[in-house]
């Protein structure tokens, strides 16, 4: 009787240890339940995505591509991310455009060895001198379309007529040039200064342009027109000083493409030219060149005048 009765008093006690313990984990769940709710209830706000303000076009350009054949000479999209690089768009062939760069090889091009085919695009890799197109003479009224990059500090240009006709390629905010606009990106070098500064950051393609008709010289800049010089027109006597000085017979044609190496990284693709017609209409786009600092047109001023003391 003593053994039976020891037994169910143990028995009772493990019972109602184990029903406490229970309680104590139900308890002790039941509160960390009303936390995290109370958490997750005060804490925790379910948001709807932040959409950043759209991105305005760049002045000049069409977003929607719509009418574009419409549009004069040069006012058309700038550098789209999915074009594919080297080749012809419709519109482009339907205005006569033609490739004179293939992106494979230097078929049509007179190269000294130091530069490459790199991913589709021209690239100087070592000292040698420039890279000439001379496939074919530059019509005397022409449009050529261009994508190009540069490395830290790099300089380059594009010559399109004889003399000193030079598209300036650059990185603004490293090269010395970058501090004067009339020898920054896109200028007309040492002669006329662009608009403003629209270039790509380092190591990114910008799109360039050139149109060229009679007198009248266009240059364009990631879809904009930033130079719209005509050299006959009497208030740009002080830039045609300039490059006359610096060897341009403004009137003579004939020259070939060539891309300058100035020892440094430069990458040029998408080279598209074509001949313009007659009926063909320049874009009228007013542009106002940037202005030089008075200490800058000073130099100019005295270079100018020691240029004629040696003559």
């Amino acid at each position: 009787m003593k053994i039976k009765s020891i037994v169910f008093v143990l028995a009772l006690g493990t019972t109602l240890g184990a029903v406490s313990v229970g309680q104590a984990i139900d308890r002790e769940n039941g509160l960390l339940k009303k936390i995290f709710n109370r958490r997750t209830s005060t804490s925790v706000k379910m948001t709807s995505p932040t959409q950043e303000p759209p991105i305005p076009a760049p002045m000049g350009t069409d977003p929607t591509n719509k009418g574009a054949k419409k549009l004069p000479v040069g006012k058309l999209t700038s550098l789209k991310e999915d074009a594919v690089i080297n080749t012809l768009s419709s519109e482009e062939k339907s205005l006569g455009f033609e490739l004179i760069f293939n992106g494979k090889d230097y078929k049509g091009w007179e190269n000294k060895g130091n530069w490459v085919v790199e991913e589709g695009a021209i690239a100087r890799k070592d000292k040698g001198g420039g890279i000439t197109y001379n496939a074919k003479k530059v019509p005397d009224n022409f449009e050529l379309r261009f994508e190009w990059k540069v490395g830290k500090g790099s300089n380059s240009g594009i010559y399109y007529r004889p003399g000193q006709y030079e598209y300036q390629i650059l990185d603004n905010k490293v090269h010395n040039d970058g501090k004067n606009p009339r020898t920054s990106a896109a200028s007309l070098y040492y002669c006329m200064p662009p608009s403003k500064d629209l270039t790509n950051p380092v190591g990114e393609w910008n799109t360039g342009r050139i149109v060229c008709k009679g007198s009248v010289i266009q240059h364009w800049l990631n879809g904009v027109k930033v130079i719209d010089f005509d050299y006959k027109d009497a208030k740009y006597a002080w830039e045609v000083e300039l490059l006359k000085v610096r060897g341009a017979n403004l009137d003579a044609r004939g020259a070939n493409f060539q891309i300058q190496d100035h020892g440094d990284p430069v990458w040029f693709r998408s080279l598209k030219l074509r001949e313009l017609k007659d009926s063909d209409q320049l874009d009228k786009t007013t542009v106002t060149p940037a202005k030089i600092a008075e200490e800058i047109v000073k130099r100019e001023q005295a270079y100018i005048d020691n240029s004629k003391k040696k003559k």
